[in-house]
């Protein structure tokens, strides 16, 4: 061998994903995830938020979910990539864009799993042999309950290393059974119990007026418990036909879990039995037994004798959540695949095993999930986190599709929204008043997930841990900045802030975060990155994707 002979080159790792889900797998994965801890405790959070108008909050929930669901539906059909969500925003702005909804995308996905977990310990407090993983009076895990913990957090990891056909296939099972218990519940209920007069027992139908019924969309967990159909999304990369079935799951998801969803919120206001409300409905001192039950709907079913419905709910409470859990680790994996497609994270999180896994991203998941119990212990504080970084995450779907018909006009959409221009600014404004109703408490927090995310995203940059460089693009990104900042001071200022004479009363504070959200919106129209640049990365990156081919 000469001396300016080249040294042959080491085999690079694969990075291949398999194209091996069908549309029933894609449907059952964003379903999936939308049925989870949600049901088990959603319907009582809300009653004890804002009384029996919560059956209001639920339609308003589902609406603005589905408002983004429809959003997505385009974006999943026009570009079906691994870790949609993260990096539909990099395609219409840039890197700097790109990079926080990419990081926003994968702080809600990495931490739903343990929130399911910690929904799965609270309702097995049934068992005598669980009595000493949950203090009772807090709902916070002991140290045991924490162990436990990082034991199912493990498991779900595992089984994602068996590949996405057979985990589709695991999670399909599941999901029939998480569909069809909720649905025997409602039916059951309505014929064992049926009081229309609980419609205004206690102090009225409606309490706390329009604040309870707003503060219920995202405090009393039901933003959260629509959340999920994403998934389809995320899950593209692996699709047979991802053009025509991303979109079918991601409307038909949505549009199945409003049904359940409300319907479980009449039959467990209906089914409440008198001796369970008191004076109140949220104070648990005035006999208002319903508040203190750890597992509401099986309660229930106890109380009114019916001990084999309870039976399956307290199987069916660690299945279901168990089954979200597992999916959105599989969901987060993708995310960070996606991210490192991209070049804003280590190449090493696009490494796949021959199962065609992105291993290093479960890895990932699975330490974040154990490191959220320490702060966030409860469900009930995991969910307002979790609540506003999905509202972030879903912000850049409309700012996405906004960009994409402005500048891509004649691109192919399997699914066409009617009237985006009309529907994308709506569902950003819709994005913008979630985050306001999840409160101060939960956006400070928020803030420095965010702030945590930018340093380790500069981080991997600094030291060149991704081959790939993407352009910042600050320019296009000049948006963004001023609307996290502002969105946070609208808080602060408003009903929903810590201050004891806001600046922004209830409905003022609503309009100020409209008008603030057009602003932005339009803003951002005006400098997302011109038809050439973004039809450079989606040649270099999307096509070749689309095609499951590993990354040259």
């Amino acid at each position: 061998m000469s001396a300016t002979a080249t040294a042959p080159k080491a085999p690079r790792r694969s990075t291949a994903l398999k194209r091996e889900v069908g549309l029933i797998g894609l449907l059952w994965a964003s379903m999936g995830s939308i049925i989870g801890s949600g049901w088990l405790f959603g319907a009582q959070k809300g009653l004890m938020a804002a009384g029996p108008a919560a059956i209001i909050s639920w339609v308003i929930g589902g609406f603005a979910i589905l408002v983004l669901a429809l959003v997505h539906a385009e974006l999943g059909g026009m570009y079906p990539v691994s870790g949609g969500t993260a990096r539909f925003p990099h395609y219409a702005f840039g890197g700097a864009a790109g990079a926080s909804f990419g990081w926003f995308s994968w702080l809600q996905a990495a931490t739903v799993a343990p929130i399911e977990v910690s929904a799965m310990l609270t309702y097995a407090q049934h068992y005598d042999f669980a009595h000493s993983w949950v203090k009772p009076t807090t709902g916070v895990l002991t140290a045991t309950g924490i162990v436990i913990a990082v034991i199912l957090m493990a498991l779900m990891a595992a089984i994602n290393f068996l590949g996405v056909k057979k985990l589709a296939a695991t999670n399909s099972a599941a999901t029939w059974w998480k569909v069809a218990i909720p649905l025997l519940t409602i039916f059951v209920l309505a014929f064992a119990n049926f009081h229309t007069s609980n419609f205004h027992a206690a102090d009225g139908f409606s309490p706390d007026g329009a604040k309870g019924i707003l503060a219920a969309v995202s405090t009393g967990g039901i933003i959260f418990s629509y959340l999920g159909f994403e998934q389809a999304d995320q899950l593209a990369g692996e699709s047979k036909n991802p053009r025509r079935d991303v979109p079918f799951a991601i409307i038909g998801s949505i549009v199945l879990g409003m049904i359940i969803y409300i319907a479980l919120q009449v039959s467990f206001l209906l089914a409440l039995p008198k001796s369970a409300i008191g004076a109140t409905w949220t104070d648990a001192s005035s006999k208002a037994y319903y508040t203190v039950f750890t597992g509401p709907f099986a309660e229930i079913a106890t109380v009114l004798s019916i001990g084999w419905l309870a039976w399956l709910l307290y199987a069916d409470a660690i299945i279901s959540p168990a089954g979200t859990g597992l999916i959105y680790t599989t969901g987060s994996s993708r995310v960070s695949y996606g991210l490192s497609r991209n070049g804003y994270v280590p190449t090493m999180f696009e490494w796949t095993n021959k199962r065609g896994v992105p291993w290093v991203g479960l890895i990932a998941a699975f330490i974040t999930g154990c490191v959220c119990f320490l702060p966030f212990p409860s469900w009930q504080s995991l969910v307002g986190l979790i609540t506003s970084a999905s509202v972030l995450m879903y912000a850049g779907a409309p700012l996405s599709l906004g960009a994409f018909r402005r500048r891509l006009p004649d691109a192919v959409r399997p699914y066409r929204l009617p009237f985006a221009e009309v529907i994308a600014p709506f569902a950003f404004v819709i994005s913008g008043l979630i985050i306001l109703w999840s409160g101060w408490t939960t956006d400070w927090k928020l803030g420095i997930a965010i702030l945590i995310g930018y340093l380790i995203l500069g981080i991997s940059r600094a030291l060149n841990l991704n081959e790939h460089t993407p352009v910042l693009e600050w320019k296009a990104a000049a948006w963004l900045p001023p609307y996290l900042i502002g969105m946070g001071l609208i808080v602060y200022l408003s009903d929903f802030g810590p201050l004891k004479n806001p600046v922004f009363p209830l409905w003022w504070d609503m309009v100020v975060v409209a008008a603030f959200s057009l602003v932005i919106y339009f803003w951002a129209m005006r400098v997302c990155l011109s038809t050439e640049q973004m039809e450079e990365m989606i040649k270099e990156v999307v096509l070749p994707e689309e095609e499951g081919l590993a990354t040259a």
